[in-house]
């Protein structure tokens, strides 16, 4: 793998130059899949990623927290701005070489053929039916090895939570997941130790790099360079080994493909001057507003002996939501107890006894990517982009009707208490669980959303894919409206929320443009 790591850069002396066919911003589930497609095309390939290259050897040796200091953005501490009645919602994007496909879960979905129905209906994508993205979403099967979880493979936890869902009359179905030999340690979120988990990092770069692509780690990409109305490259610095940056880069290329994804795709738009053009940058940002709810059994549960995400359920998709099994590393999950000091310890001593479920909101288009050198970017001090995010009133029934389908499905399967994700405990009961007589008497829809605890890992439509550059930011083609040799194949062209883990549905929205891409001549250097 031709890589500059942060060890290696003190040997630079003078900005690196370099020239090549295609230049790919990011390295995660989009970028590498067309950088293999077009190296193997005979296209020379360069790949610039921000984050270091952290290899499954090198994961293992590895706490979760110190994955997160070194393989995630902001070390896991990006957050939204909340605007109105909304929660700040904890945003957990992947930073190194395989992108957040080496820090998910796994879990594989296609796209939801309703929702590509809905695309071409309504908004006129006809190139993203579902007769026609099939052959795209069974190229990405194949290559990354998606099998569905074995019941075996269900944690204590989730097995429970199962047999809950049983009493109450609907059911949990097997995930499909980019593994093979799993050995359920639950550390999928921190990068699979084993190398079990087939991400993008040993899967589609090997294949680029074999063909002839050059991935280089620790390339903060900062602008991209423009002659006109054509994209000419990208310029940036090179990361030292504490991440500042340092000696700076320049890569011309015949044609740039962004896939830095949801949040810093449209930062890259905006820092290059191309959002003044394009009022759709940035704007319409979906995050599946995520959340877990625990529960305390009488007996041990030992939730983490088994695949992190094994099941879930479409039983009320109809209301937007979809149920996910998840269970983190105890060190984490402790931490999210409630109580200060001697009362937090003794809850945290609950960990064996202790099962987990969580849930994702279909949600509306209501956040924002705002530049870092935005007027509120300045104002928070910020290095990174401001997302900025209200609920809409709907979704915030949803998730009031989510935590309770969660907590009743653990009563029903005999939890002794549940623990809702609100800071400070619900109102009445601080620091405490609920049983099932005090949950009844808890108003979830009365609760300040900014006390919810909720996260995201699915930042998408911030660029999104339409027909007209007064709504969308690229073309069906994957091409930035009224620039030439500019594309975007990441999450941030995908139209809608999709209700469903977007993995799939990225890598096989790239798969397309790819075979686009390959078939269209490059032009030739300016």
């Amino acid at each position: 793998m031709s890589l500059i790591e942060g060890r290696t850069l003190g040997e630079v002396r003078r900005p690196l130059e370099l020239d090549t066919d295609v230049v790919i911003v990011g390295s995660g589930a989009s970028g590498a899949v067309v950088a293999a497609e077009l190296a193997e095309a005979g296209q020379k390939v360069v790949i610039l990623e921000e984050g270091p290259h952290l290899a499954p050897a090198e994961l293992a040796r590895m706490r979760p927290s110190e994955t997160m200091r070194k393989g995630w953005r902001e070390s896991g501490m990006s957050f939204t701005v909340p605007m109105g009645d909304t929660p700040a919602i904890n945003l957990m994007v992947g930073r190194c070489v395989g992108g957040s496909s080496v820090m998910t879960g796994g879990v594989c979905f296609r796209t939801p053929d309703h929702i590509l129905n809905e695309w071409v209906s309504e908004l006129g994508l006809s190139g993203l039916s579902p007769e026609l993205m099939t052959p795209y979403f069974e190229e990405v099967e194949r290559r990354c090895h998606i099998e569905l979880v074995p019941e075996h493979m269900r944690s204590r936890s989730t097995v429970l939570y199962g047999q809950g869902a049983e009493r109450l009359g609907y059911s949990l179905a097997p995930n499909h997941r980019n593994t093979k030999d799993c050995d359920g340690c639950s550390r999928c979120n921190f990068g699979c130790p084993h190398g079990a988990k087939w991400s993008v990092d040993l899967t589609y770069l090997p294949r680029a790099r074999a063909a002839g692509a050059e991935v280089f780690s620790d390339a903060l990409v900062e602008k991209i360079l423009l002659h006109g109305d054509q994209a000419t490259g990208v310029s940036g610095r090179l990361l030292d080994s504490e991440g500042k940056p340092g000696r700076r880069f320049v890569v011309r290329a015949r044609r740039v493909v962004l896939a830095c994804g949801g949040m810093h795709t449209p930062r890259l738009l905006q820092d290059s001057g191309i959002a003044e053009r394009l009022s759709a940058v940035g704007e319409g940002l979906t995050l599946h507003p995520s959340m877990r709810v625990m529960a305390r059994f009488d007996e041990p549960v030992y939730g983490w002996r088994g695949a992190l995400q094994s099941a879930h359920s479409e039983a009320f998709i109809d209301e937007r939501i979809t149920l996910m099994s998840v269970f983190v590393p105890t060190g984490v999950l402790a931490a999210t107890l409630p109580g200060i000091g001697n009362s937090h310890k003794r809850r945290a001593e609950m960990a064996p006894y202790l099962a987990v479920f969580g849930g994702m909101i279909h949600d509306d288009p209501g956040g924002r990517v705002l530049s870092r050198r935005s007027p509120l970017g300045f104002l928070l001090g910020k290095t990174e982009p401001v997302v900025t995010y209200r609920m809409s009133q709907r979704d915030r029934q949803a998730v009031s009707r989510m935590l309770r389908i969660l907590a009743e499905t653990f009563f029903a399967a005999g939890a002794r208490e549940v623990f809702l994700p609100i800071l400070g405990g619900p109102p009445g009961f601080p620091e405490s669980g609920l049983t099932a007589d005090e949950l009844r008497r808890v108003d979830l829809d009365k609760i300040p959303s900014q006390r919810f605890e909720c996260a995201s890992q699915h930042p998408l439509g911030s660029a999104r894919m339409g027909l007209s550059a007064d709504d969308a930011v690229v073309d069906q083609r994957g091409q930035v409206f009224g620039l030439r040799e500019l594309f975007v194949v990441d999450s941030s062209i995908l139209p809608t929320s999709l209700g469903v883990n977007p993995q799939v549905t990225v890598m096989a929205m790239a798969t397309r443009l790819a075979h686009q891409l390959r078939e269209r001549s490059l032009p030739i250097r300016m």
